[in-house]
């Protein structure tokens, strides 16, 4: 049975990639009229989602025309494509006057394009102000080295208790997340945090239901972690080893410890673009283990073969699972979504809520947005599911 429900933010997105021409590639001239009145003898590169926001990738380095600096990238496909100019390294990235960060550059590609652009400032030559730290009272660092067997390597882990824990005997569900630095604490957080801390604090005390909330901090080799294949980009993936850690030393250890409700229905999953894509693969590898999933902006373009695995193993899935994607992510990313949806809504009997924010950005604070809706729905209980459609 065919159960999704979908979301469509105002404005209704156009669906322009079902009429663009196929595998169409264009070429994307960036071209710096000013680079600030300081370092201009010192590189300056361009890194965004088109080579995995490395800042100093020597391929992407601008070069003199003129008097100006400019980078020509070829074959790209019709997207939206979010970047900023770097001097190298993430501590070195262009600014306003006042030293204070920029938002992302973004462009929606869908012919040969070229665009101007200034850097006012860097932001190295600020004083480097320290970010506070936001974490509520309800987060606890469960260990700075949890070991990880199935990976030979340590990593840091935090959770979070709803209020009135300690004074209960109370189980409650838990949700596993990944990239911890950028879900509790803006301290820790590179681009902005989800806030998933304030937003359960405030839902709870709205009368929703409670939840821990385990918070995996992520590593310098993330991106294969988080991916069950290989792709030419990264190299091997370890996303199976990483789903193991999760399933047989992660979870028998907080099971173990804290009061939770283990069964799947009460076990669930959710990440952002890498992690996106590594909680849907542990829900297609252990429907036993996850039966519900928050699947936020998911980079299937780097896991061409979750296709035929969601062919082979949708069918095992039962449970509940929240598609999210930004409308200004770009055409193809979210035809790659979509696709799974389809293929998981017609071979399985799951319930899929497929959420398409017209307006939203591959970013924490897309995400932020919409992890309370997120919450509500995925906790709901029974089959008190409710559709939501586009105003």
């Amino acid at each position: 049975m065919f159960r999704r429900l979908l979301f469509i933010g105002v404005p209704v997105i156009c669906m322009v990639m079902f009429i663009l021409p196929v595998n169409a590639q264009y070429k994307l001239r960036l071209i710096v009229t000013n680079n600030a009145s300081l370092h201009k003898t010192e590189p300056v590169f361009v890194a965004g989602n088109f080579n995995n926001w490395n800042p100093g990738n020597d391929s992407y380095q601008l070069k003199a025309e003129n008097k100006n600096l400019a980078i020509e990238i070829q074959n790209l496909p019709a997207a939206t494509y979010e970047f900023k100019f770097t001097r190298g390294t993430w501590n070195k990235t262009a600014c306003n006057l006042t030293g204070t960060d920029v938002e992302n550059n973004v462009l929606k590609l869908f012919s040969d394009t070229i665009v101007y652009y200034n850097i006012e400032a860097w932001k190295d030559d600020f004083k480097v102000v320290e970010k506070k730290h936001t974490a509520s009272d309800n987060v606890k660092i469960i260990d700075t080295a949890f070991y990880m067997p199935q990976l030979n390597r340590s990593r840091k882990l935090m959770i979070y208790l709803p209020e009135g824990y300690e004074k209960s005997n109370k189980r409650y569900p838990v949700l596993y997340m990944h990239d911890a630095q950028n879900i509790f604490d803006e301290h820790t957080a590179g681009y902005g945090e989800w806030g998933v801390d304030e937003s359960l604090d405030s839902l709870i005390k709205n009368g929703k239901k409670a939840c821990i909330v385990v918070g995996i901090e992520n590593g310098p080799r993330r991106l294969n972690e988080y991916n069950p294949f290989y792709f030419e980009r990264f190299g091997e993936g370890e996303g199976e080893a990483y789903v193991n850690f999760l399933t047989e030393t992660l979870k028998p250890f907080i099971d173990s410890q804290y009061r939770t409700l283990v069964n799947k229905e009460n076990t669930i999953i959710a990440g952002s673009s890498m992690g996106g894509l590594i909680s849907y693969y542990a829900c297609l590898k252990r429907p036993d283990v996850f039966g519900k999933a928050g699947v936020f902006s998911p980079a299937f373009w780097t896991a061409d073969s979750i296709k035929k695995m969601t062919d082979s193993l949708g069918n095992k899935m039962k449970g509940m699972y929240f598609f999210y994607m930004g409308g200004l992510e770009g055409e193809t990313y979210l035809a790659d979504m979509l696709g799974i949806c389809d293929k998981l809504g017609r071979s399985s009997s799951a319930y899929l809520y497929t959420a398409i924010d017209a307006e939203g950005l591959h970013n924490e604070k897309a995400w932020r947005k919409w992890f309370a809706e997120f919450y509500q729905w995925i906790t709901a209980d029974g089959n008190n599911y409710i559709i939501k459609t586009s105003d």
